[in-house]
Parts: structure tokens; sequence; C-alpha cells
């Protein structure tokens, strides 16, 4: 038996019932958030472009949800699966996914405004094509008539209408979700009753199923439809690969400061965070290059105009380096980094991989969202024409702006997820498999 078995796991409050501990990160996290949220909209204010701030705010929301939707398809996962070792750490995951019920205000709110309001900004149309240029389809024929003939071909799909529709059925689903599994966990810390567990795996199916559509379908609508024109089959997978990166990162981030505050002693070992590491190497790393490189082979192998500008914007000016460090830092660089069993079982190096991969998953999300693709395209006969026509197309990742938003994004959810573990237990101490979990140990 390895040393860190040996170790006893402990089972008192003090170890896993939520405390004034966890109440003052969760108030430190809140306060560090809005200071931050408020001073990035101020800057903001500072800078005239709405259009600009509109797109960093979509970015980073979506950035934050695919940590909360990466939390909740772990915890479906583990129950679907009726996996042992993950009951030591699933609780944290839930707490994450929880955050569901409240992301709603950050995309939900924006969208009914903008088309309540009906503003129109620096000549972009009306609502919400300041985002989406197709919600104002006469403003975008008008700039390039070939693309505005393929998007009114989409647009009983692509309309204001339906759009919110759609967007509401998401958060409503993902919403009560997590607050079902949750609850149902949290019922069960209470009676120990097993068939809870029963009932949460017979649910947890289901909820893959919807999971499935509802994160691909958004995928389409909040990023895909930034360039209207444009479709991938694979873009839907890419993005799952994406929130995997995000949230298995974060649940070992939030674990390792867990139990740094004392929590959980030696109830989560170097034998679960080898697991979880695999988790982010396998989904997070392997998978995402996977579904990346097959994407972008089958568009340029196709080598199809309305097809390859969505890539031709990522490959002109800054954009370009961009490009080769999300290869370079989210695959090669990570998958060295993690092949090995030691630096997924020693918390020092599980930390900065997490870390890092948190970091890359936030440059993905602004790589699929930022870029403008150029409506001229046509004009140019040869690739070498466009990238000199667009050179000096800058990436703007040095707005603060943005880092502020994350910044204040990030803090109202840890801030949230905390919250919610310091009202109760950091474990599902009560869970049948809760055993299993103790004693486990890889192969």
């Amino acid at each position: 038996m390895s040393a860190t078995m040996a170790c006893n796991p402990d089972l008192s409050d003090h170890s896993v019932l939520g405390d004034a501990r966890l109440t003052r990160v969760s108030r430190t996290a809140y306060v560090i958030g809005w200071i931050a949220l408020l001073v990035g909209c101020f800057e903001a204010w500072k800078q005239p472009d709405a259009h600009g701030f509109a797109m960093i705010w979509l970015q980073n929301s979506i950035f934050i949800l695919t940590l909360a939707l990466g939390a909740f398809f772990f915890t479906l996962i583990q129950h679907i699966t009726a996996a042992g070792w993950g009951v030591a750490v699933r609780r944290v995951a839930e707490a994450q996914a929880a955050n569901l019920q409240w992301l709603w205000v950050l995309f939900l709110v924006p969208m009914f405004w903008l088309v309540a309001t009906n503003h129109s900004w620096e000549g972009r149309g009306h609502g919400l094509a300041l985002v989406w240029p197709w919600a104002d389809l006469s403003h975008l024929t008008a700039e390039s008539p070939a693309e505005g003939a393929v998007v009114s071909a989409k647009s009983a799909y692509l309309n204001p209408t339906f759009f919110l529709i759609r967007a509401t059925i998401y958060f409503v689903f993902w919403g009560l979700a997590s607050r079902w599994f949750l609850q149902a966990s949290r019922a069960q810390d209470q009676t120990g009753d097993p068939a809870i567990s029963k009932r949460m795996r017979f649910m947890a199916a289901p909820a893959l199923i919807l999971f499935a559509l509802t994160s691909t379908f958004a995928a389409f609508d909040w990023i895909m439809s930034l360039s209207p024109a444009w479709f991938s089959t694979m873009f839907g997978i890419y993005f799952f690969a994406g929130l995997c990166a995000s949230g298995f990162s974060a649940i070992a981030i939030a674990c390792l400061r867990l139990q740094s505050l004392g929590y959980l002693r030696g109830v989560i070992n170097s034998e679960h965070y080898q697991d979880l590491g695999k988790m982010i190497w396998a989904f997070g790393i392997v998978f995402w290059a996977y579904i990346a490189f097959s994407q972008y082979m089958l568009i340029w192998y196709g080598n199809l105009p309305e097809e390859t500008v969505w890539f031709i914007a990522r490959q002109v000016g800054d954009w370009s380096m961009v490009s080769v460090a999300l290869i370079l830092g989210h695959f090669a660089i990570p998958f060295l980094f993690f092949v090995s069993r030691w630096t997924k079982r020693w918390r020092t190096t599980l930390l900065v991989g997490a870390l890092w991969m948190i970091a890359f998953a936030w440059i993905d999300i602004y790589w699929l969202v930022m870029p403008v693709v150029p409506h001229d395209v046509a004009t140019f006969t040869t690739y070498d024409q466009l990238a000199h026509a667009y050179q000096a197309t800058s990436t703007g990742l040095s707005n603060p702006v943005n880092y502020l938003i994350c910044a204040g994004f990030l803090g109202l959810f840890i801030g949230s997820a905390t919250g919610r573990l310091a009202r109760g237990a950091v474990l599902c101490r009560r869970d049948p498999r809760l055993e299993e979990s103790l004693r486990f140990e890889n192969i």
C-alpha cells in the first residue's frame, strides 16, 4: 500500500463541513470580483467602442460558463458510470456546476436588453447585431451581398426571437438540473439513503443527452454564428473539449485549495489527483487537439471559400501568433507535462498544470470569439494578397478591460461556489461509495 493510502482520512466536522474559513474566502472573492468588474466597466465606458466591450463581455461570459459546464459534465459522468473514486471530489464539482443557476444573468439580461432597446452603434445595425451580424440582415447584405444571401437562407433559425427562446431553454435546463443534483446529493448527506444514488444515476442518462444538445447548440448560437456564413459540424464537440479543459482544471484547483485550508485531510490524496490529471490530459489536451486538428484538416482539404475564411481570419496579422500559441500551449507543452503520472500526483505540479490549462482555455475562447472575418475576402486572388492587406490586424490582447472583466467574473464564480460549500458539507459524506473512494488506489 502506498504512503498516501496509509494516511487515515479525517472525516471530522472540521475536515468535511464548511465553516468560517470558506465564508472568508467567499467574501474576499466577491469583493475582488465586484471591484474588478466595476473598474472594468468604468474603463470600458472611457473607451468609445461599444462593440469591443460587448465582445469582451461575451468572451468572458462564455469562459466562465465553461467552468460551470465542465463541472456539471464531470458530475454527470461520475453518476452514470457509478465511479467510486470521484465521490471524494464530487461535491466540489457539484458546487461549481450549481453556478449555472445564476450565470444566465451574464447572458440573458444583455441579450434581452439589446432587443428591447434596439439601439444602434457605430453603424453595426440594431439590437443583437451589435454582436451577432445576422440579427440585422439588411445591414449585413449591404456590407457583403454574397454573405447576406447565405445568411438569409438560415433566417428560420438565426432570428432574434428564436435565438432568445433557445438561450432561455439552455439556462433553464442547466440551472434546474445542476440544482437538482446538488440538492439530491445534499439530501443523501442527511439521510444516507442509497436509493438516492440510484435515482441520480438514473437521471444522469437523460441529463447527459440534454447536456450534449444544449452545449452544442449554445456553441453554434453564441460563437459560431458570430460568423454566420461559416459552419462546422465539429464545432460543438470542439467547444465540449474546451469546457472539459477548463472545468476539470477548476475542480483540481478547488480541491487543492480546500486542502490547503485544512479540509478533506486524507480524504483526497495523490490517487484522486492522478485521476483528475488523467481527465484533464485525456479530455482537455489530447481530445481537444484531435478535434481541433480534424476540424482544420477537413476544412483545409475541402478548400471551400465559405469555410476557409474562418481560419484565414485567425492566420493573418497578430492572430497567427495566437494560433501558434494555442498549438503549443493548449496541446504540445501540457501534453508532455502531464504525460507522466508524477506530475499528476504531485500537488505543486498539478496546480501549475491546471492553472496553465485555465489560462489557455481562456485564450482559446478569445481566439474563437474575437477575430473578425474579412467581408472582402472574395476580392483577393491569393492568400498572400489577403495576408498582406490584413497584416496589421491586432488581437487586442493588450486591452486591460478584458482582464478586469475576467477577474470580476472569476471572483463572482469563486465567491458563489465557495459560499455554497460553506453552507454545507464539502464531501458527499454518506454516499454509499465513499468507502470505495477512500480506499481507491491506481493500479
